[in-house]
């Protein structure tokens, strides 16, 4: 690729990275104010749609949202919804520098996964590489102490691993489904199913609540679709990284907004943790496989 493409590709990374850390500052600021975990979920989703639409129809035409596995975008929804809870969970019951730094998980946990389901081969590297992450892990989260709740720490894995089992969906998925498609309806699929609780639990809120809701929609739509552009551009392996970047905005954004700082056992951890990822991406694009072990080829949960 040019580098002029790949440079592209980065930006559009990097960009929407901070949009996705963005959004995850607004969730908790939005639970400060009154707002819900269905509530936030709910208008995640539906302000994306005409977003998605959009994107779509500009791009390989809406008739390419025709799809032949109905089903298995159903199964992909029911997934993604679940890990969005998680997700959105552990933005509000953790630091948000501590929340994006369990999220770095992601790629040990695919790695186990297609170890475990797809019967992928994979060596001794990769085997340590999940060890080291997982000690990254305990560095982090300091089990028995008071530092992270056990239960935040617990749902931020979580969260993780269903990352990871969207990761192997959308693999599957992806053999016949254009990036489009899955987007578009893991988007619009999710309203209707999101909409059912939110009619139980909606109350009211002042016009700034309000528009931090619909923020949380918009501009975690436009990272979701900066994060499929980057793949366009640029090799995996070159954007993989900038997803790292994240840590720096959770870590603004918590010391800025909401007077956290992240302890010294989450510097501690935190490379090792990183470290273990990127090792495993790189072990994956020399044995020419994937990389699936990585959140760059899908959108978020």
């Amino acid at each position: 690729m040019q580098g002029d493409q790949i440079l592209k590709g980065i930006l559009l990374r990097l960009f929407a990275v901070a949009c996705l850390a963005t959004m995850s500052a607004l969730i908790k600021l939005a639970e400060m104010r009154g707002a819900g975990l269905v509530e936030t979920m709910f208008h995640r989703q539906l302000w994306a749609v005409p977003l998605v639409t959009a994107w779509v129809a500009a791009g390989p035409g809406l008739g390419s949202i025709r799809t032949r596995r109905f089903g298995a975008h159903v199964s992909r929804t029911a997934v993604g919804l679940t890990g969005m809870v998680f997700t959105f969970g552990a933005v509000l019951l953790l630091p948000l520098a501590e929340a994006v730094t369990f999220q770095f998980t992601v790629p040990i946990f695919a790695t186990i996964l297609g170890a475990l389901l797809l019967k992928e081969p994979t060596g001794w590297h990769r085997w340590g590489a999940v060890i080291a992450g997982f000690v990254g892990v305990l560095i982090v989260a300091q089990p028995g102490s008071a530092h992270i709740p056990a239960f935040g720490a617990m749902v931020g894995l979580l969260a993780a691993l269903f990352v990871a089992i969207v990761a192997i969906l959308l693999r599957q998925i992806g053999k016949t489904e254009a990036t489009g498609t899955t987007v578009f309806w893991f988007s619009v699929l999710s309203v209707p199913v999101l909409a059912i609780p939110y009619a139980f639990s909606f109350k009211p809120h002042d016009p700034v609540t309000w528009a931090m809701l619909v923020g949380i929609g918009l501009i975690g739509g436009v990272g979701q679709l900066a994060l499929t552009g980057s793949v366009k551009h640029a090799p995996v392996s070159a954007v993989v990284p900038m997803d790292y970047s994240s840590l720096i905005w959770g870590t603004l954004y918590g010391w800025a907004i909401f007077g956290m700082w992240p302890s010294a056992w989450t510097w501690l951890g935190a490379p090792v943790i990183i470290a273990s990822g990127l090792y495993i991406v790189w072990r994956e694009r020399k044995r020419g496989v994937g990389p699936a072990v990585t959140s760059a080829e899908m959108e978020p949960v």
